[in-house]
């Protein structure tokens, strides 16, 4: 028969889960010893990749292991162990090394690869809670992540042993990327669509406008022509430059507000006299994130690039900047 618990019975009931879980974590850093840098070392002298397997709840534990390590620097991949027995098995060489997840050590699916595996010459890592069982001591490694309960109050459901195996891939996650001297532009190369990867990947000539869509007039065109200009190439702003292609200056939308108030004349006055010489560039290579911050620092929209001689070589603006998921 159910129960109705009020909001504090609720509130108790995942403070106590969350204390059983943190005590299984508190207690598998007393279990680190030379036999994690053994799996360590196995990891890093391994010429293929990690091959990660686990059923039920481990094999989702698995499958989160395989892809943490696959983004940090190590090429891992999840196996089913039951469609491993059908055929995928043929995935595994002797150049990999297999990491089998089973809190009991008893999965039978696992158990009846591990012939084979060995069969092929491939090493294999054990992630279990029964350090006595078939799969421990089949193992190359064993890496314990047994907990003394459950947060399950039935001590049926993987609770506290998932998150005692999760945490124990991330170790062997972190320490592997430290190992391997994996920096934040390795991580951009396996993350193109996150905005992090953009961040750290992304240059400036790779979202600038170029060639005939940049806008630029000459020093003696007049205010009326420089203005047909910035609309047609709807960038906001106007590079003037002079014969070599050499900046010289830019005109921009908050200048004409401006000479509008000044009542310039638009057939007779020329960019020279009204343009701003001053102007902030970017070079080409430079990061994208960093035109972010050279807009924001100075309270523009709009950035002209210039390569090593000042010339012109692109523009772009602030909406260039939101399309390409920098800001």
């Amino acid at each position: 028969m159910s129960k109705t618990q009020s909001n504090k019975d609720l509130i108790a009931l995942a403070t106590a889960v969350l204390e059983i879980e943190s005590r299984a974590i508190k207690e598998l850093i007393g279990t680190l010893d030379e036999t994690f840098a053994k799996a360590c070392r196995l990891c890093l002298e391994t010429k293929g990749r990690v091959v990660v397997t686990g059923m039920g709840k481990s094999g989702h534990i698995g499958g989160k292991i395989a892809a943490t390590l696959a983004s940090t620097g190590t090429p891992s991949f999840f196996m089913h162990p039951a469609e491993a027995s059908h055929g995928d098995l043929g995935m595994i060489t002797a150049d990999d090394l297999l990491l089998a997840v089973s809190y009991s050590g008893k999965t039978h699916e696992i158990l009846t690869i591990l012939p084979l595996v060995k069969h092929i010459g491939t090493k294999l890592i054990a992630i279990t809670g029964n350090s006595d069982s078939i799969l421990a001591n089949s193992a190359d490694v064993c890496l314990d992540v047994g907990v003394s309960e459950e947060a399950c109050p039935l001590n049926l459901a993987p609770t506290a042993s998932t998150t005692a195996t999760l945490v124990m891939g991330d170790a062997l996650s972190v320490a592997l990327l430290k190992s391997r001297g994996f920096t934040a532009e390795d991580f951009a190369l396996s993350h193109p669509g996150g905005i992090l990867g953009k961040k750290l990947v992304l240059r400036v000539e790779d979202i600038m406008h170029a060639g005939p869509e940049i806008p630029a007039v000459s020093a003696d065109t007049t205010l009326g022509n420089g203005l047909l200009e910035m609309s047609q190439k709807g960038l906001g702003m106007t590079a003037i430059v002079d014969p070599d292609n050499r900046i010289l200056g830019i005109f921009t939308d908050g200048d004409l507000r401006r000479v509008l108030n000044d009542k310039v004349d638009l057939h007779r006055t020329n960019m020279e006299a009204i343009m701003q010489s001053n102007c902030i560039t970017i070079a080409p290579t430079d990061m994208a994130v960093a035109a972010v911050h050279v807009l924001d620092e100075n309270k523009i929209t709009g950035l002209l690039v210039a390569d090593e001689e000042n010339c012109l070589v692109g523009a772009l603006n602030i909406h260039d900047l939101f399309r390409a998921g920098v800001m």
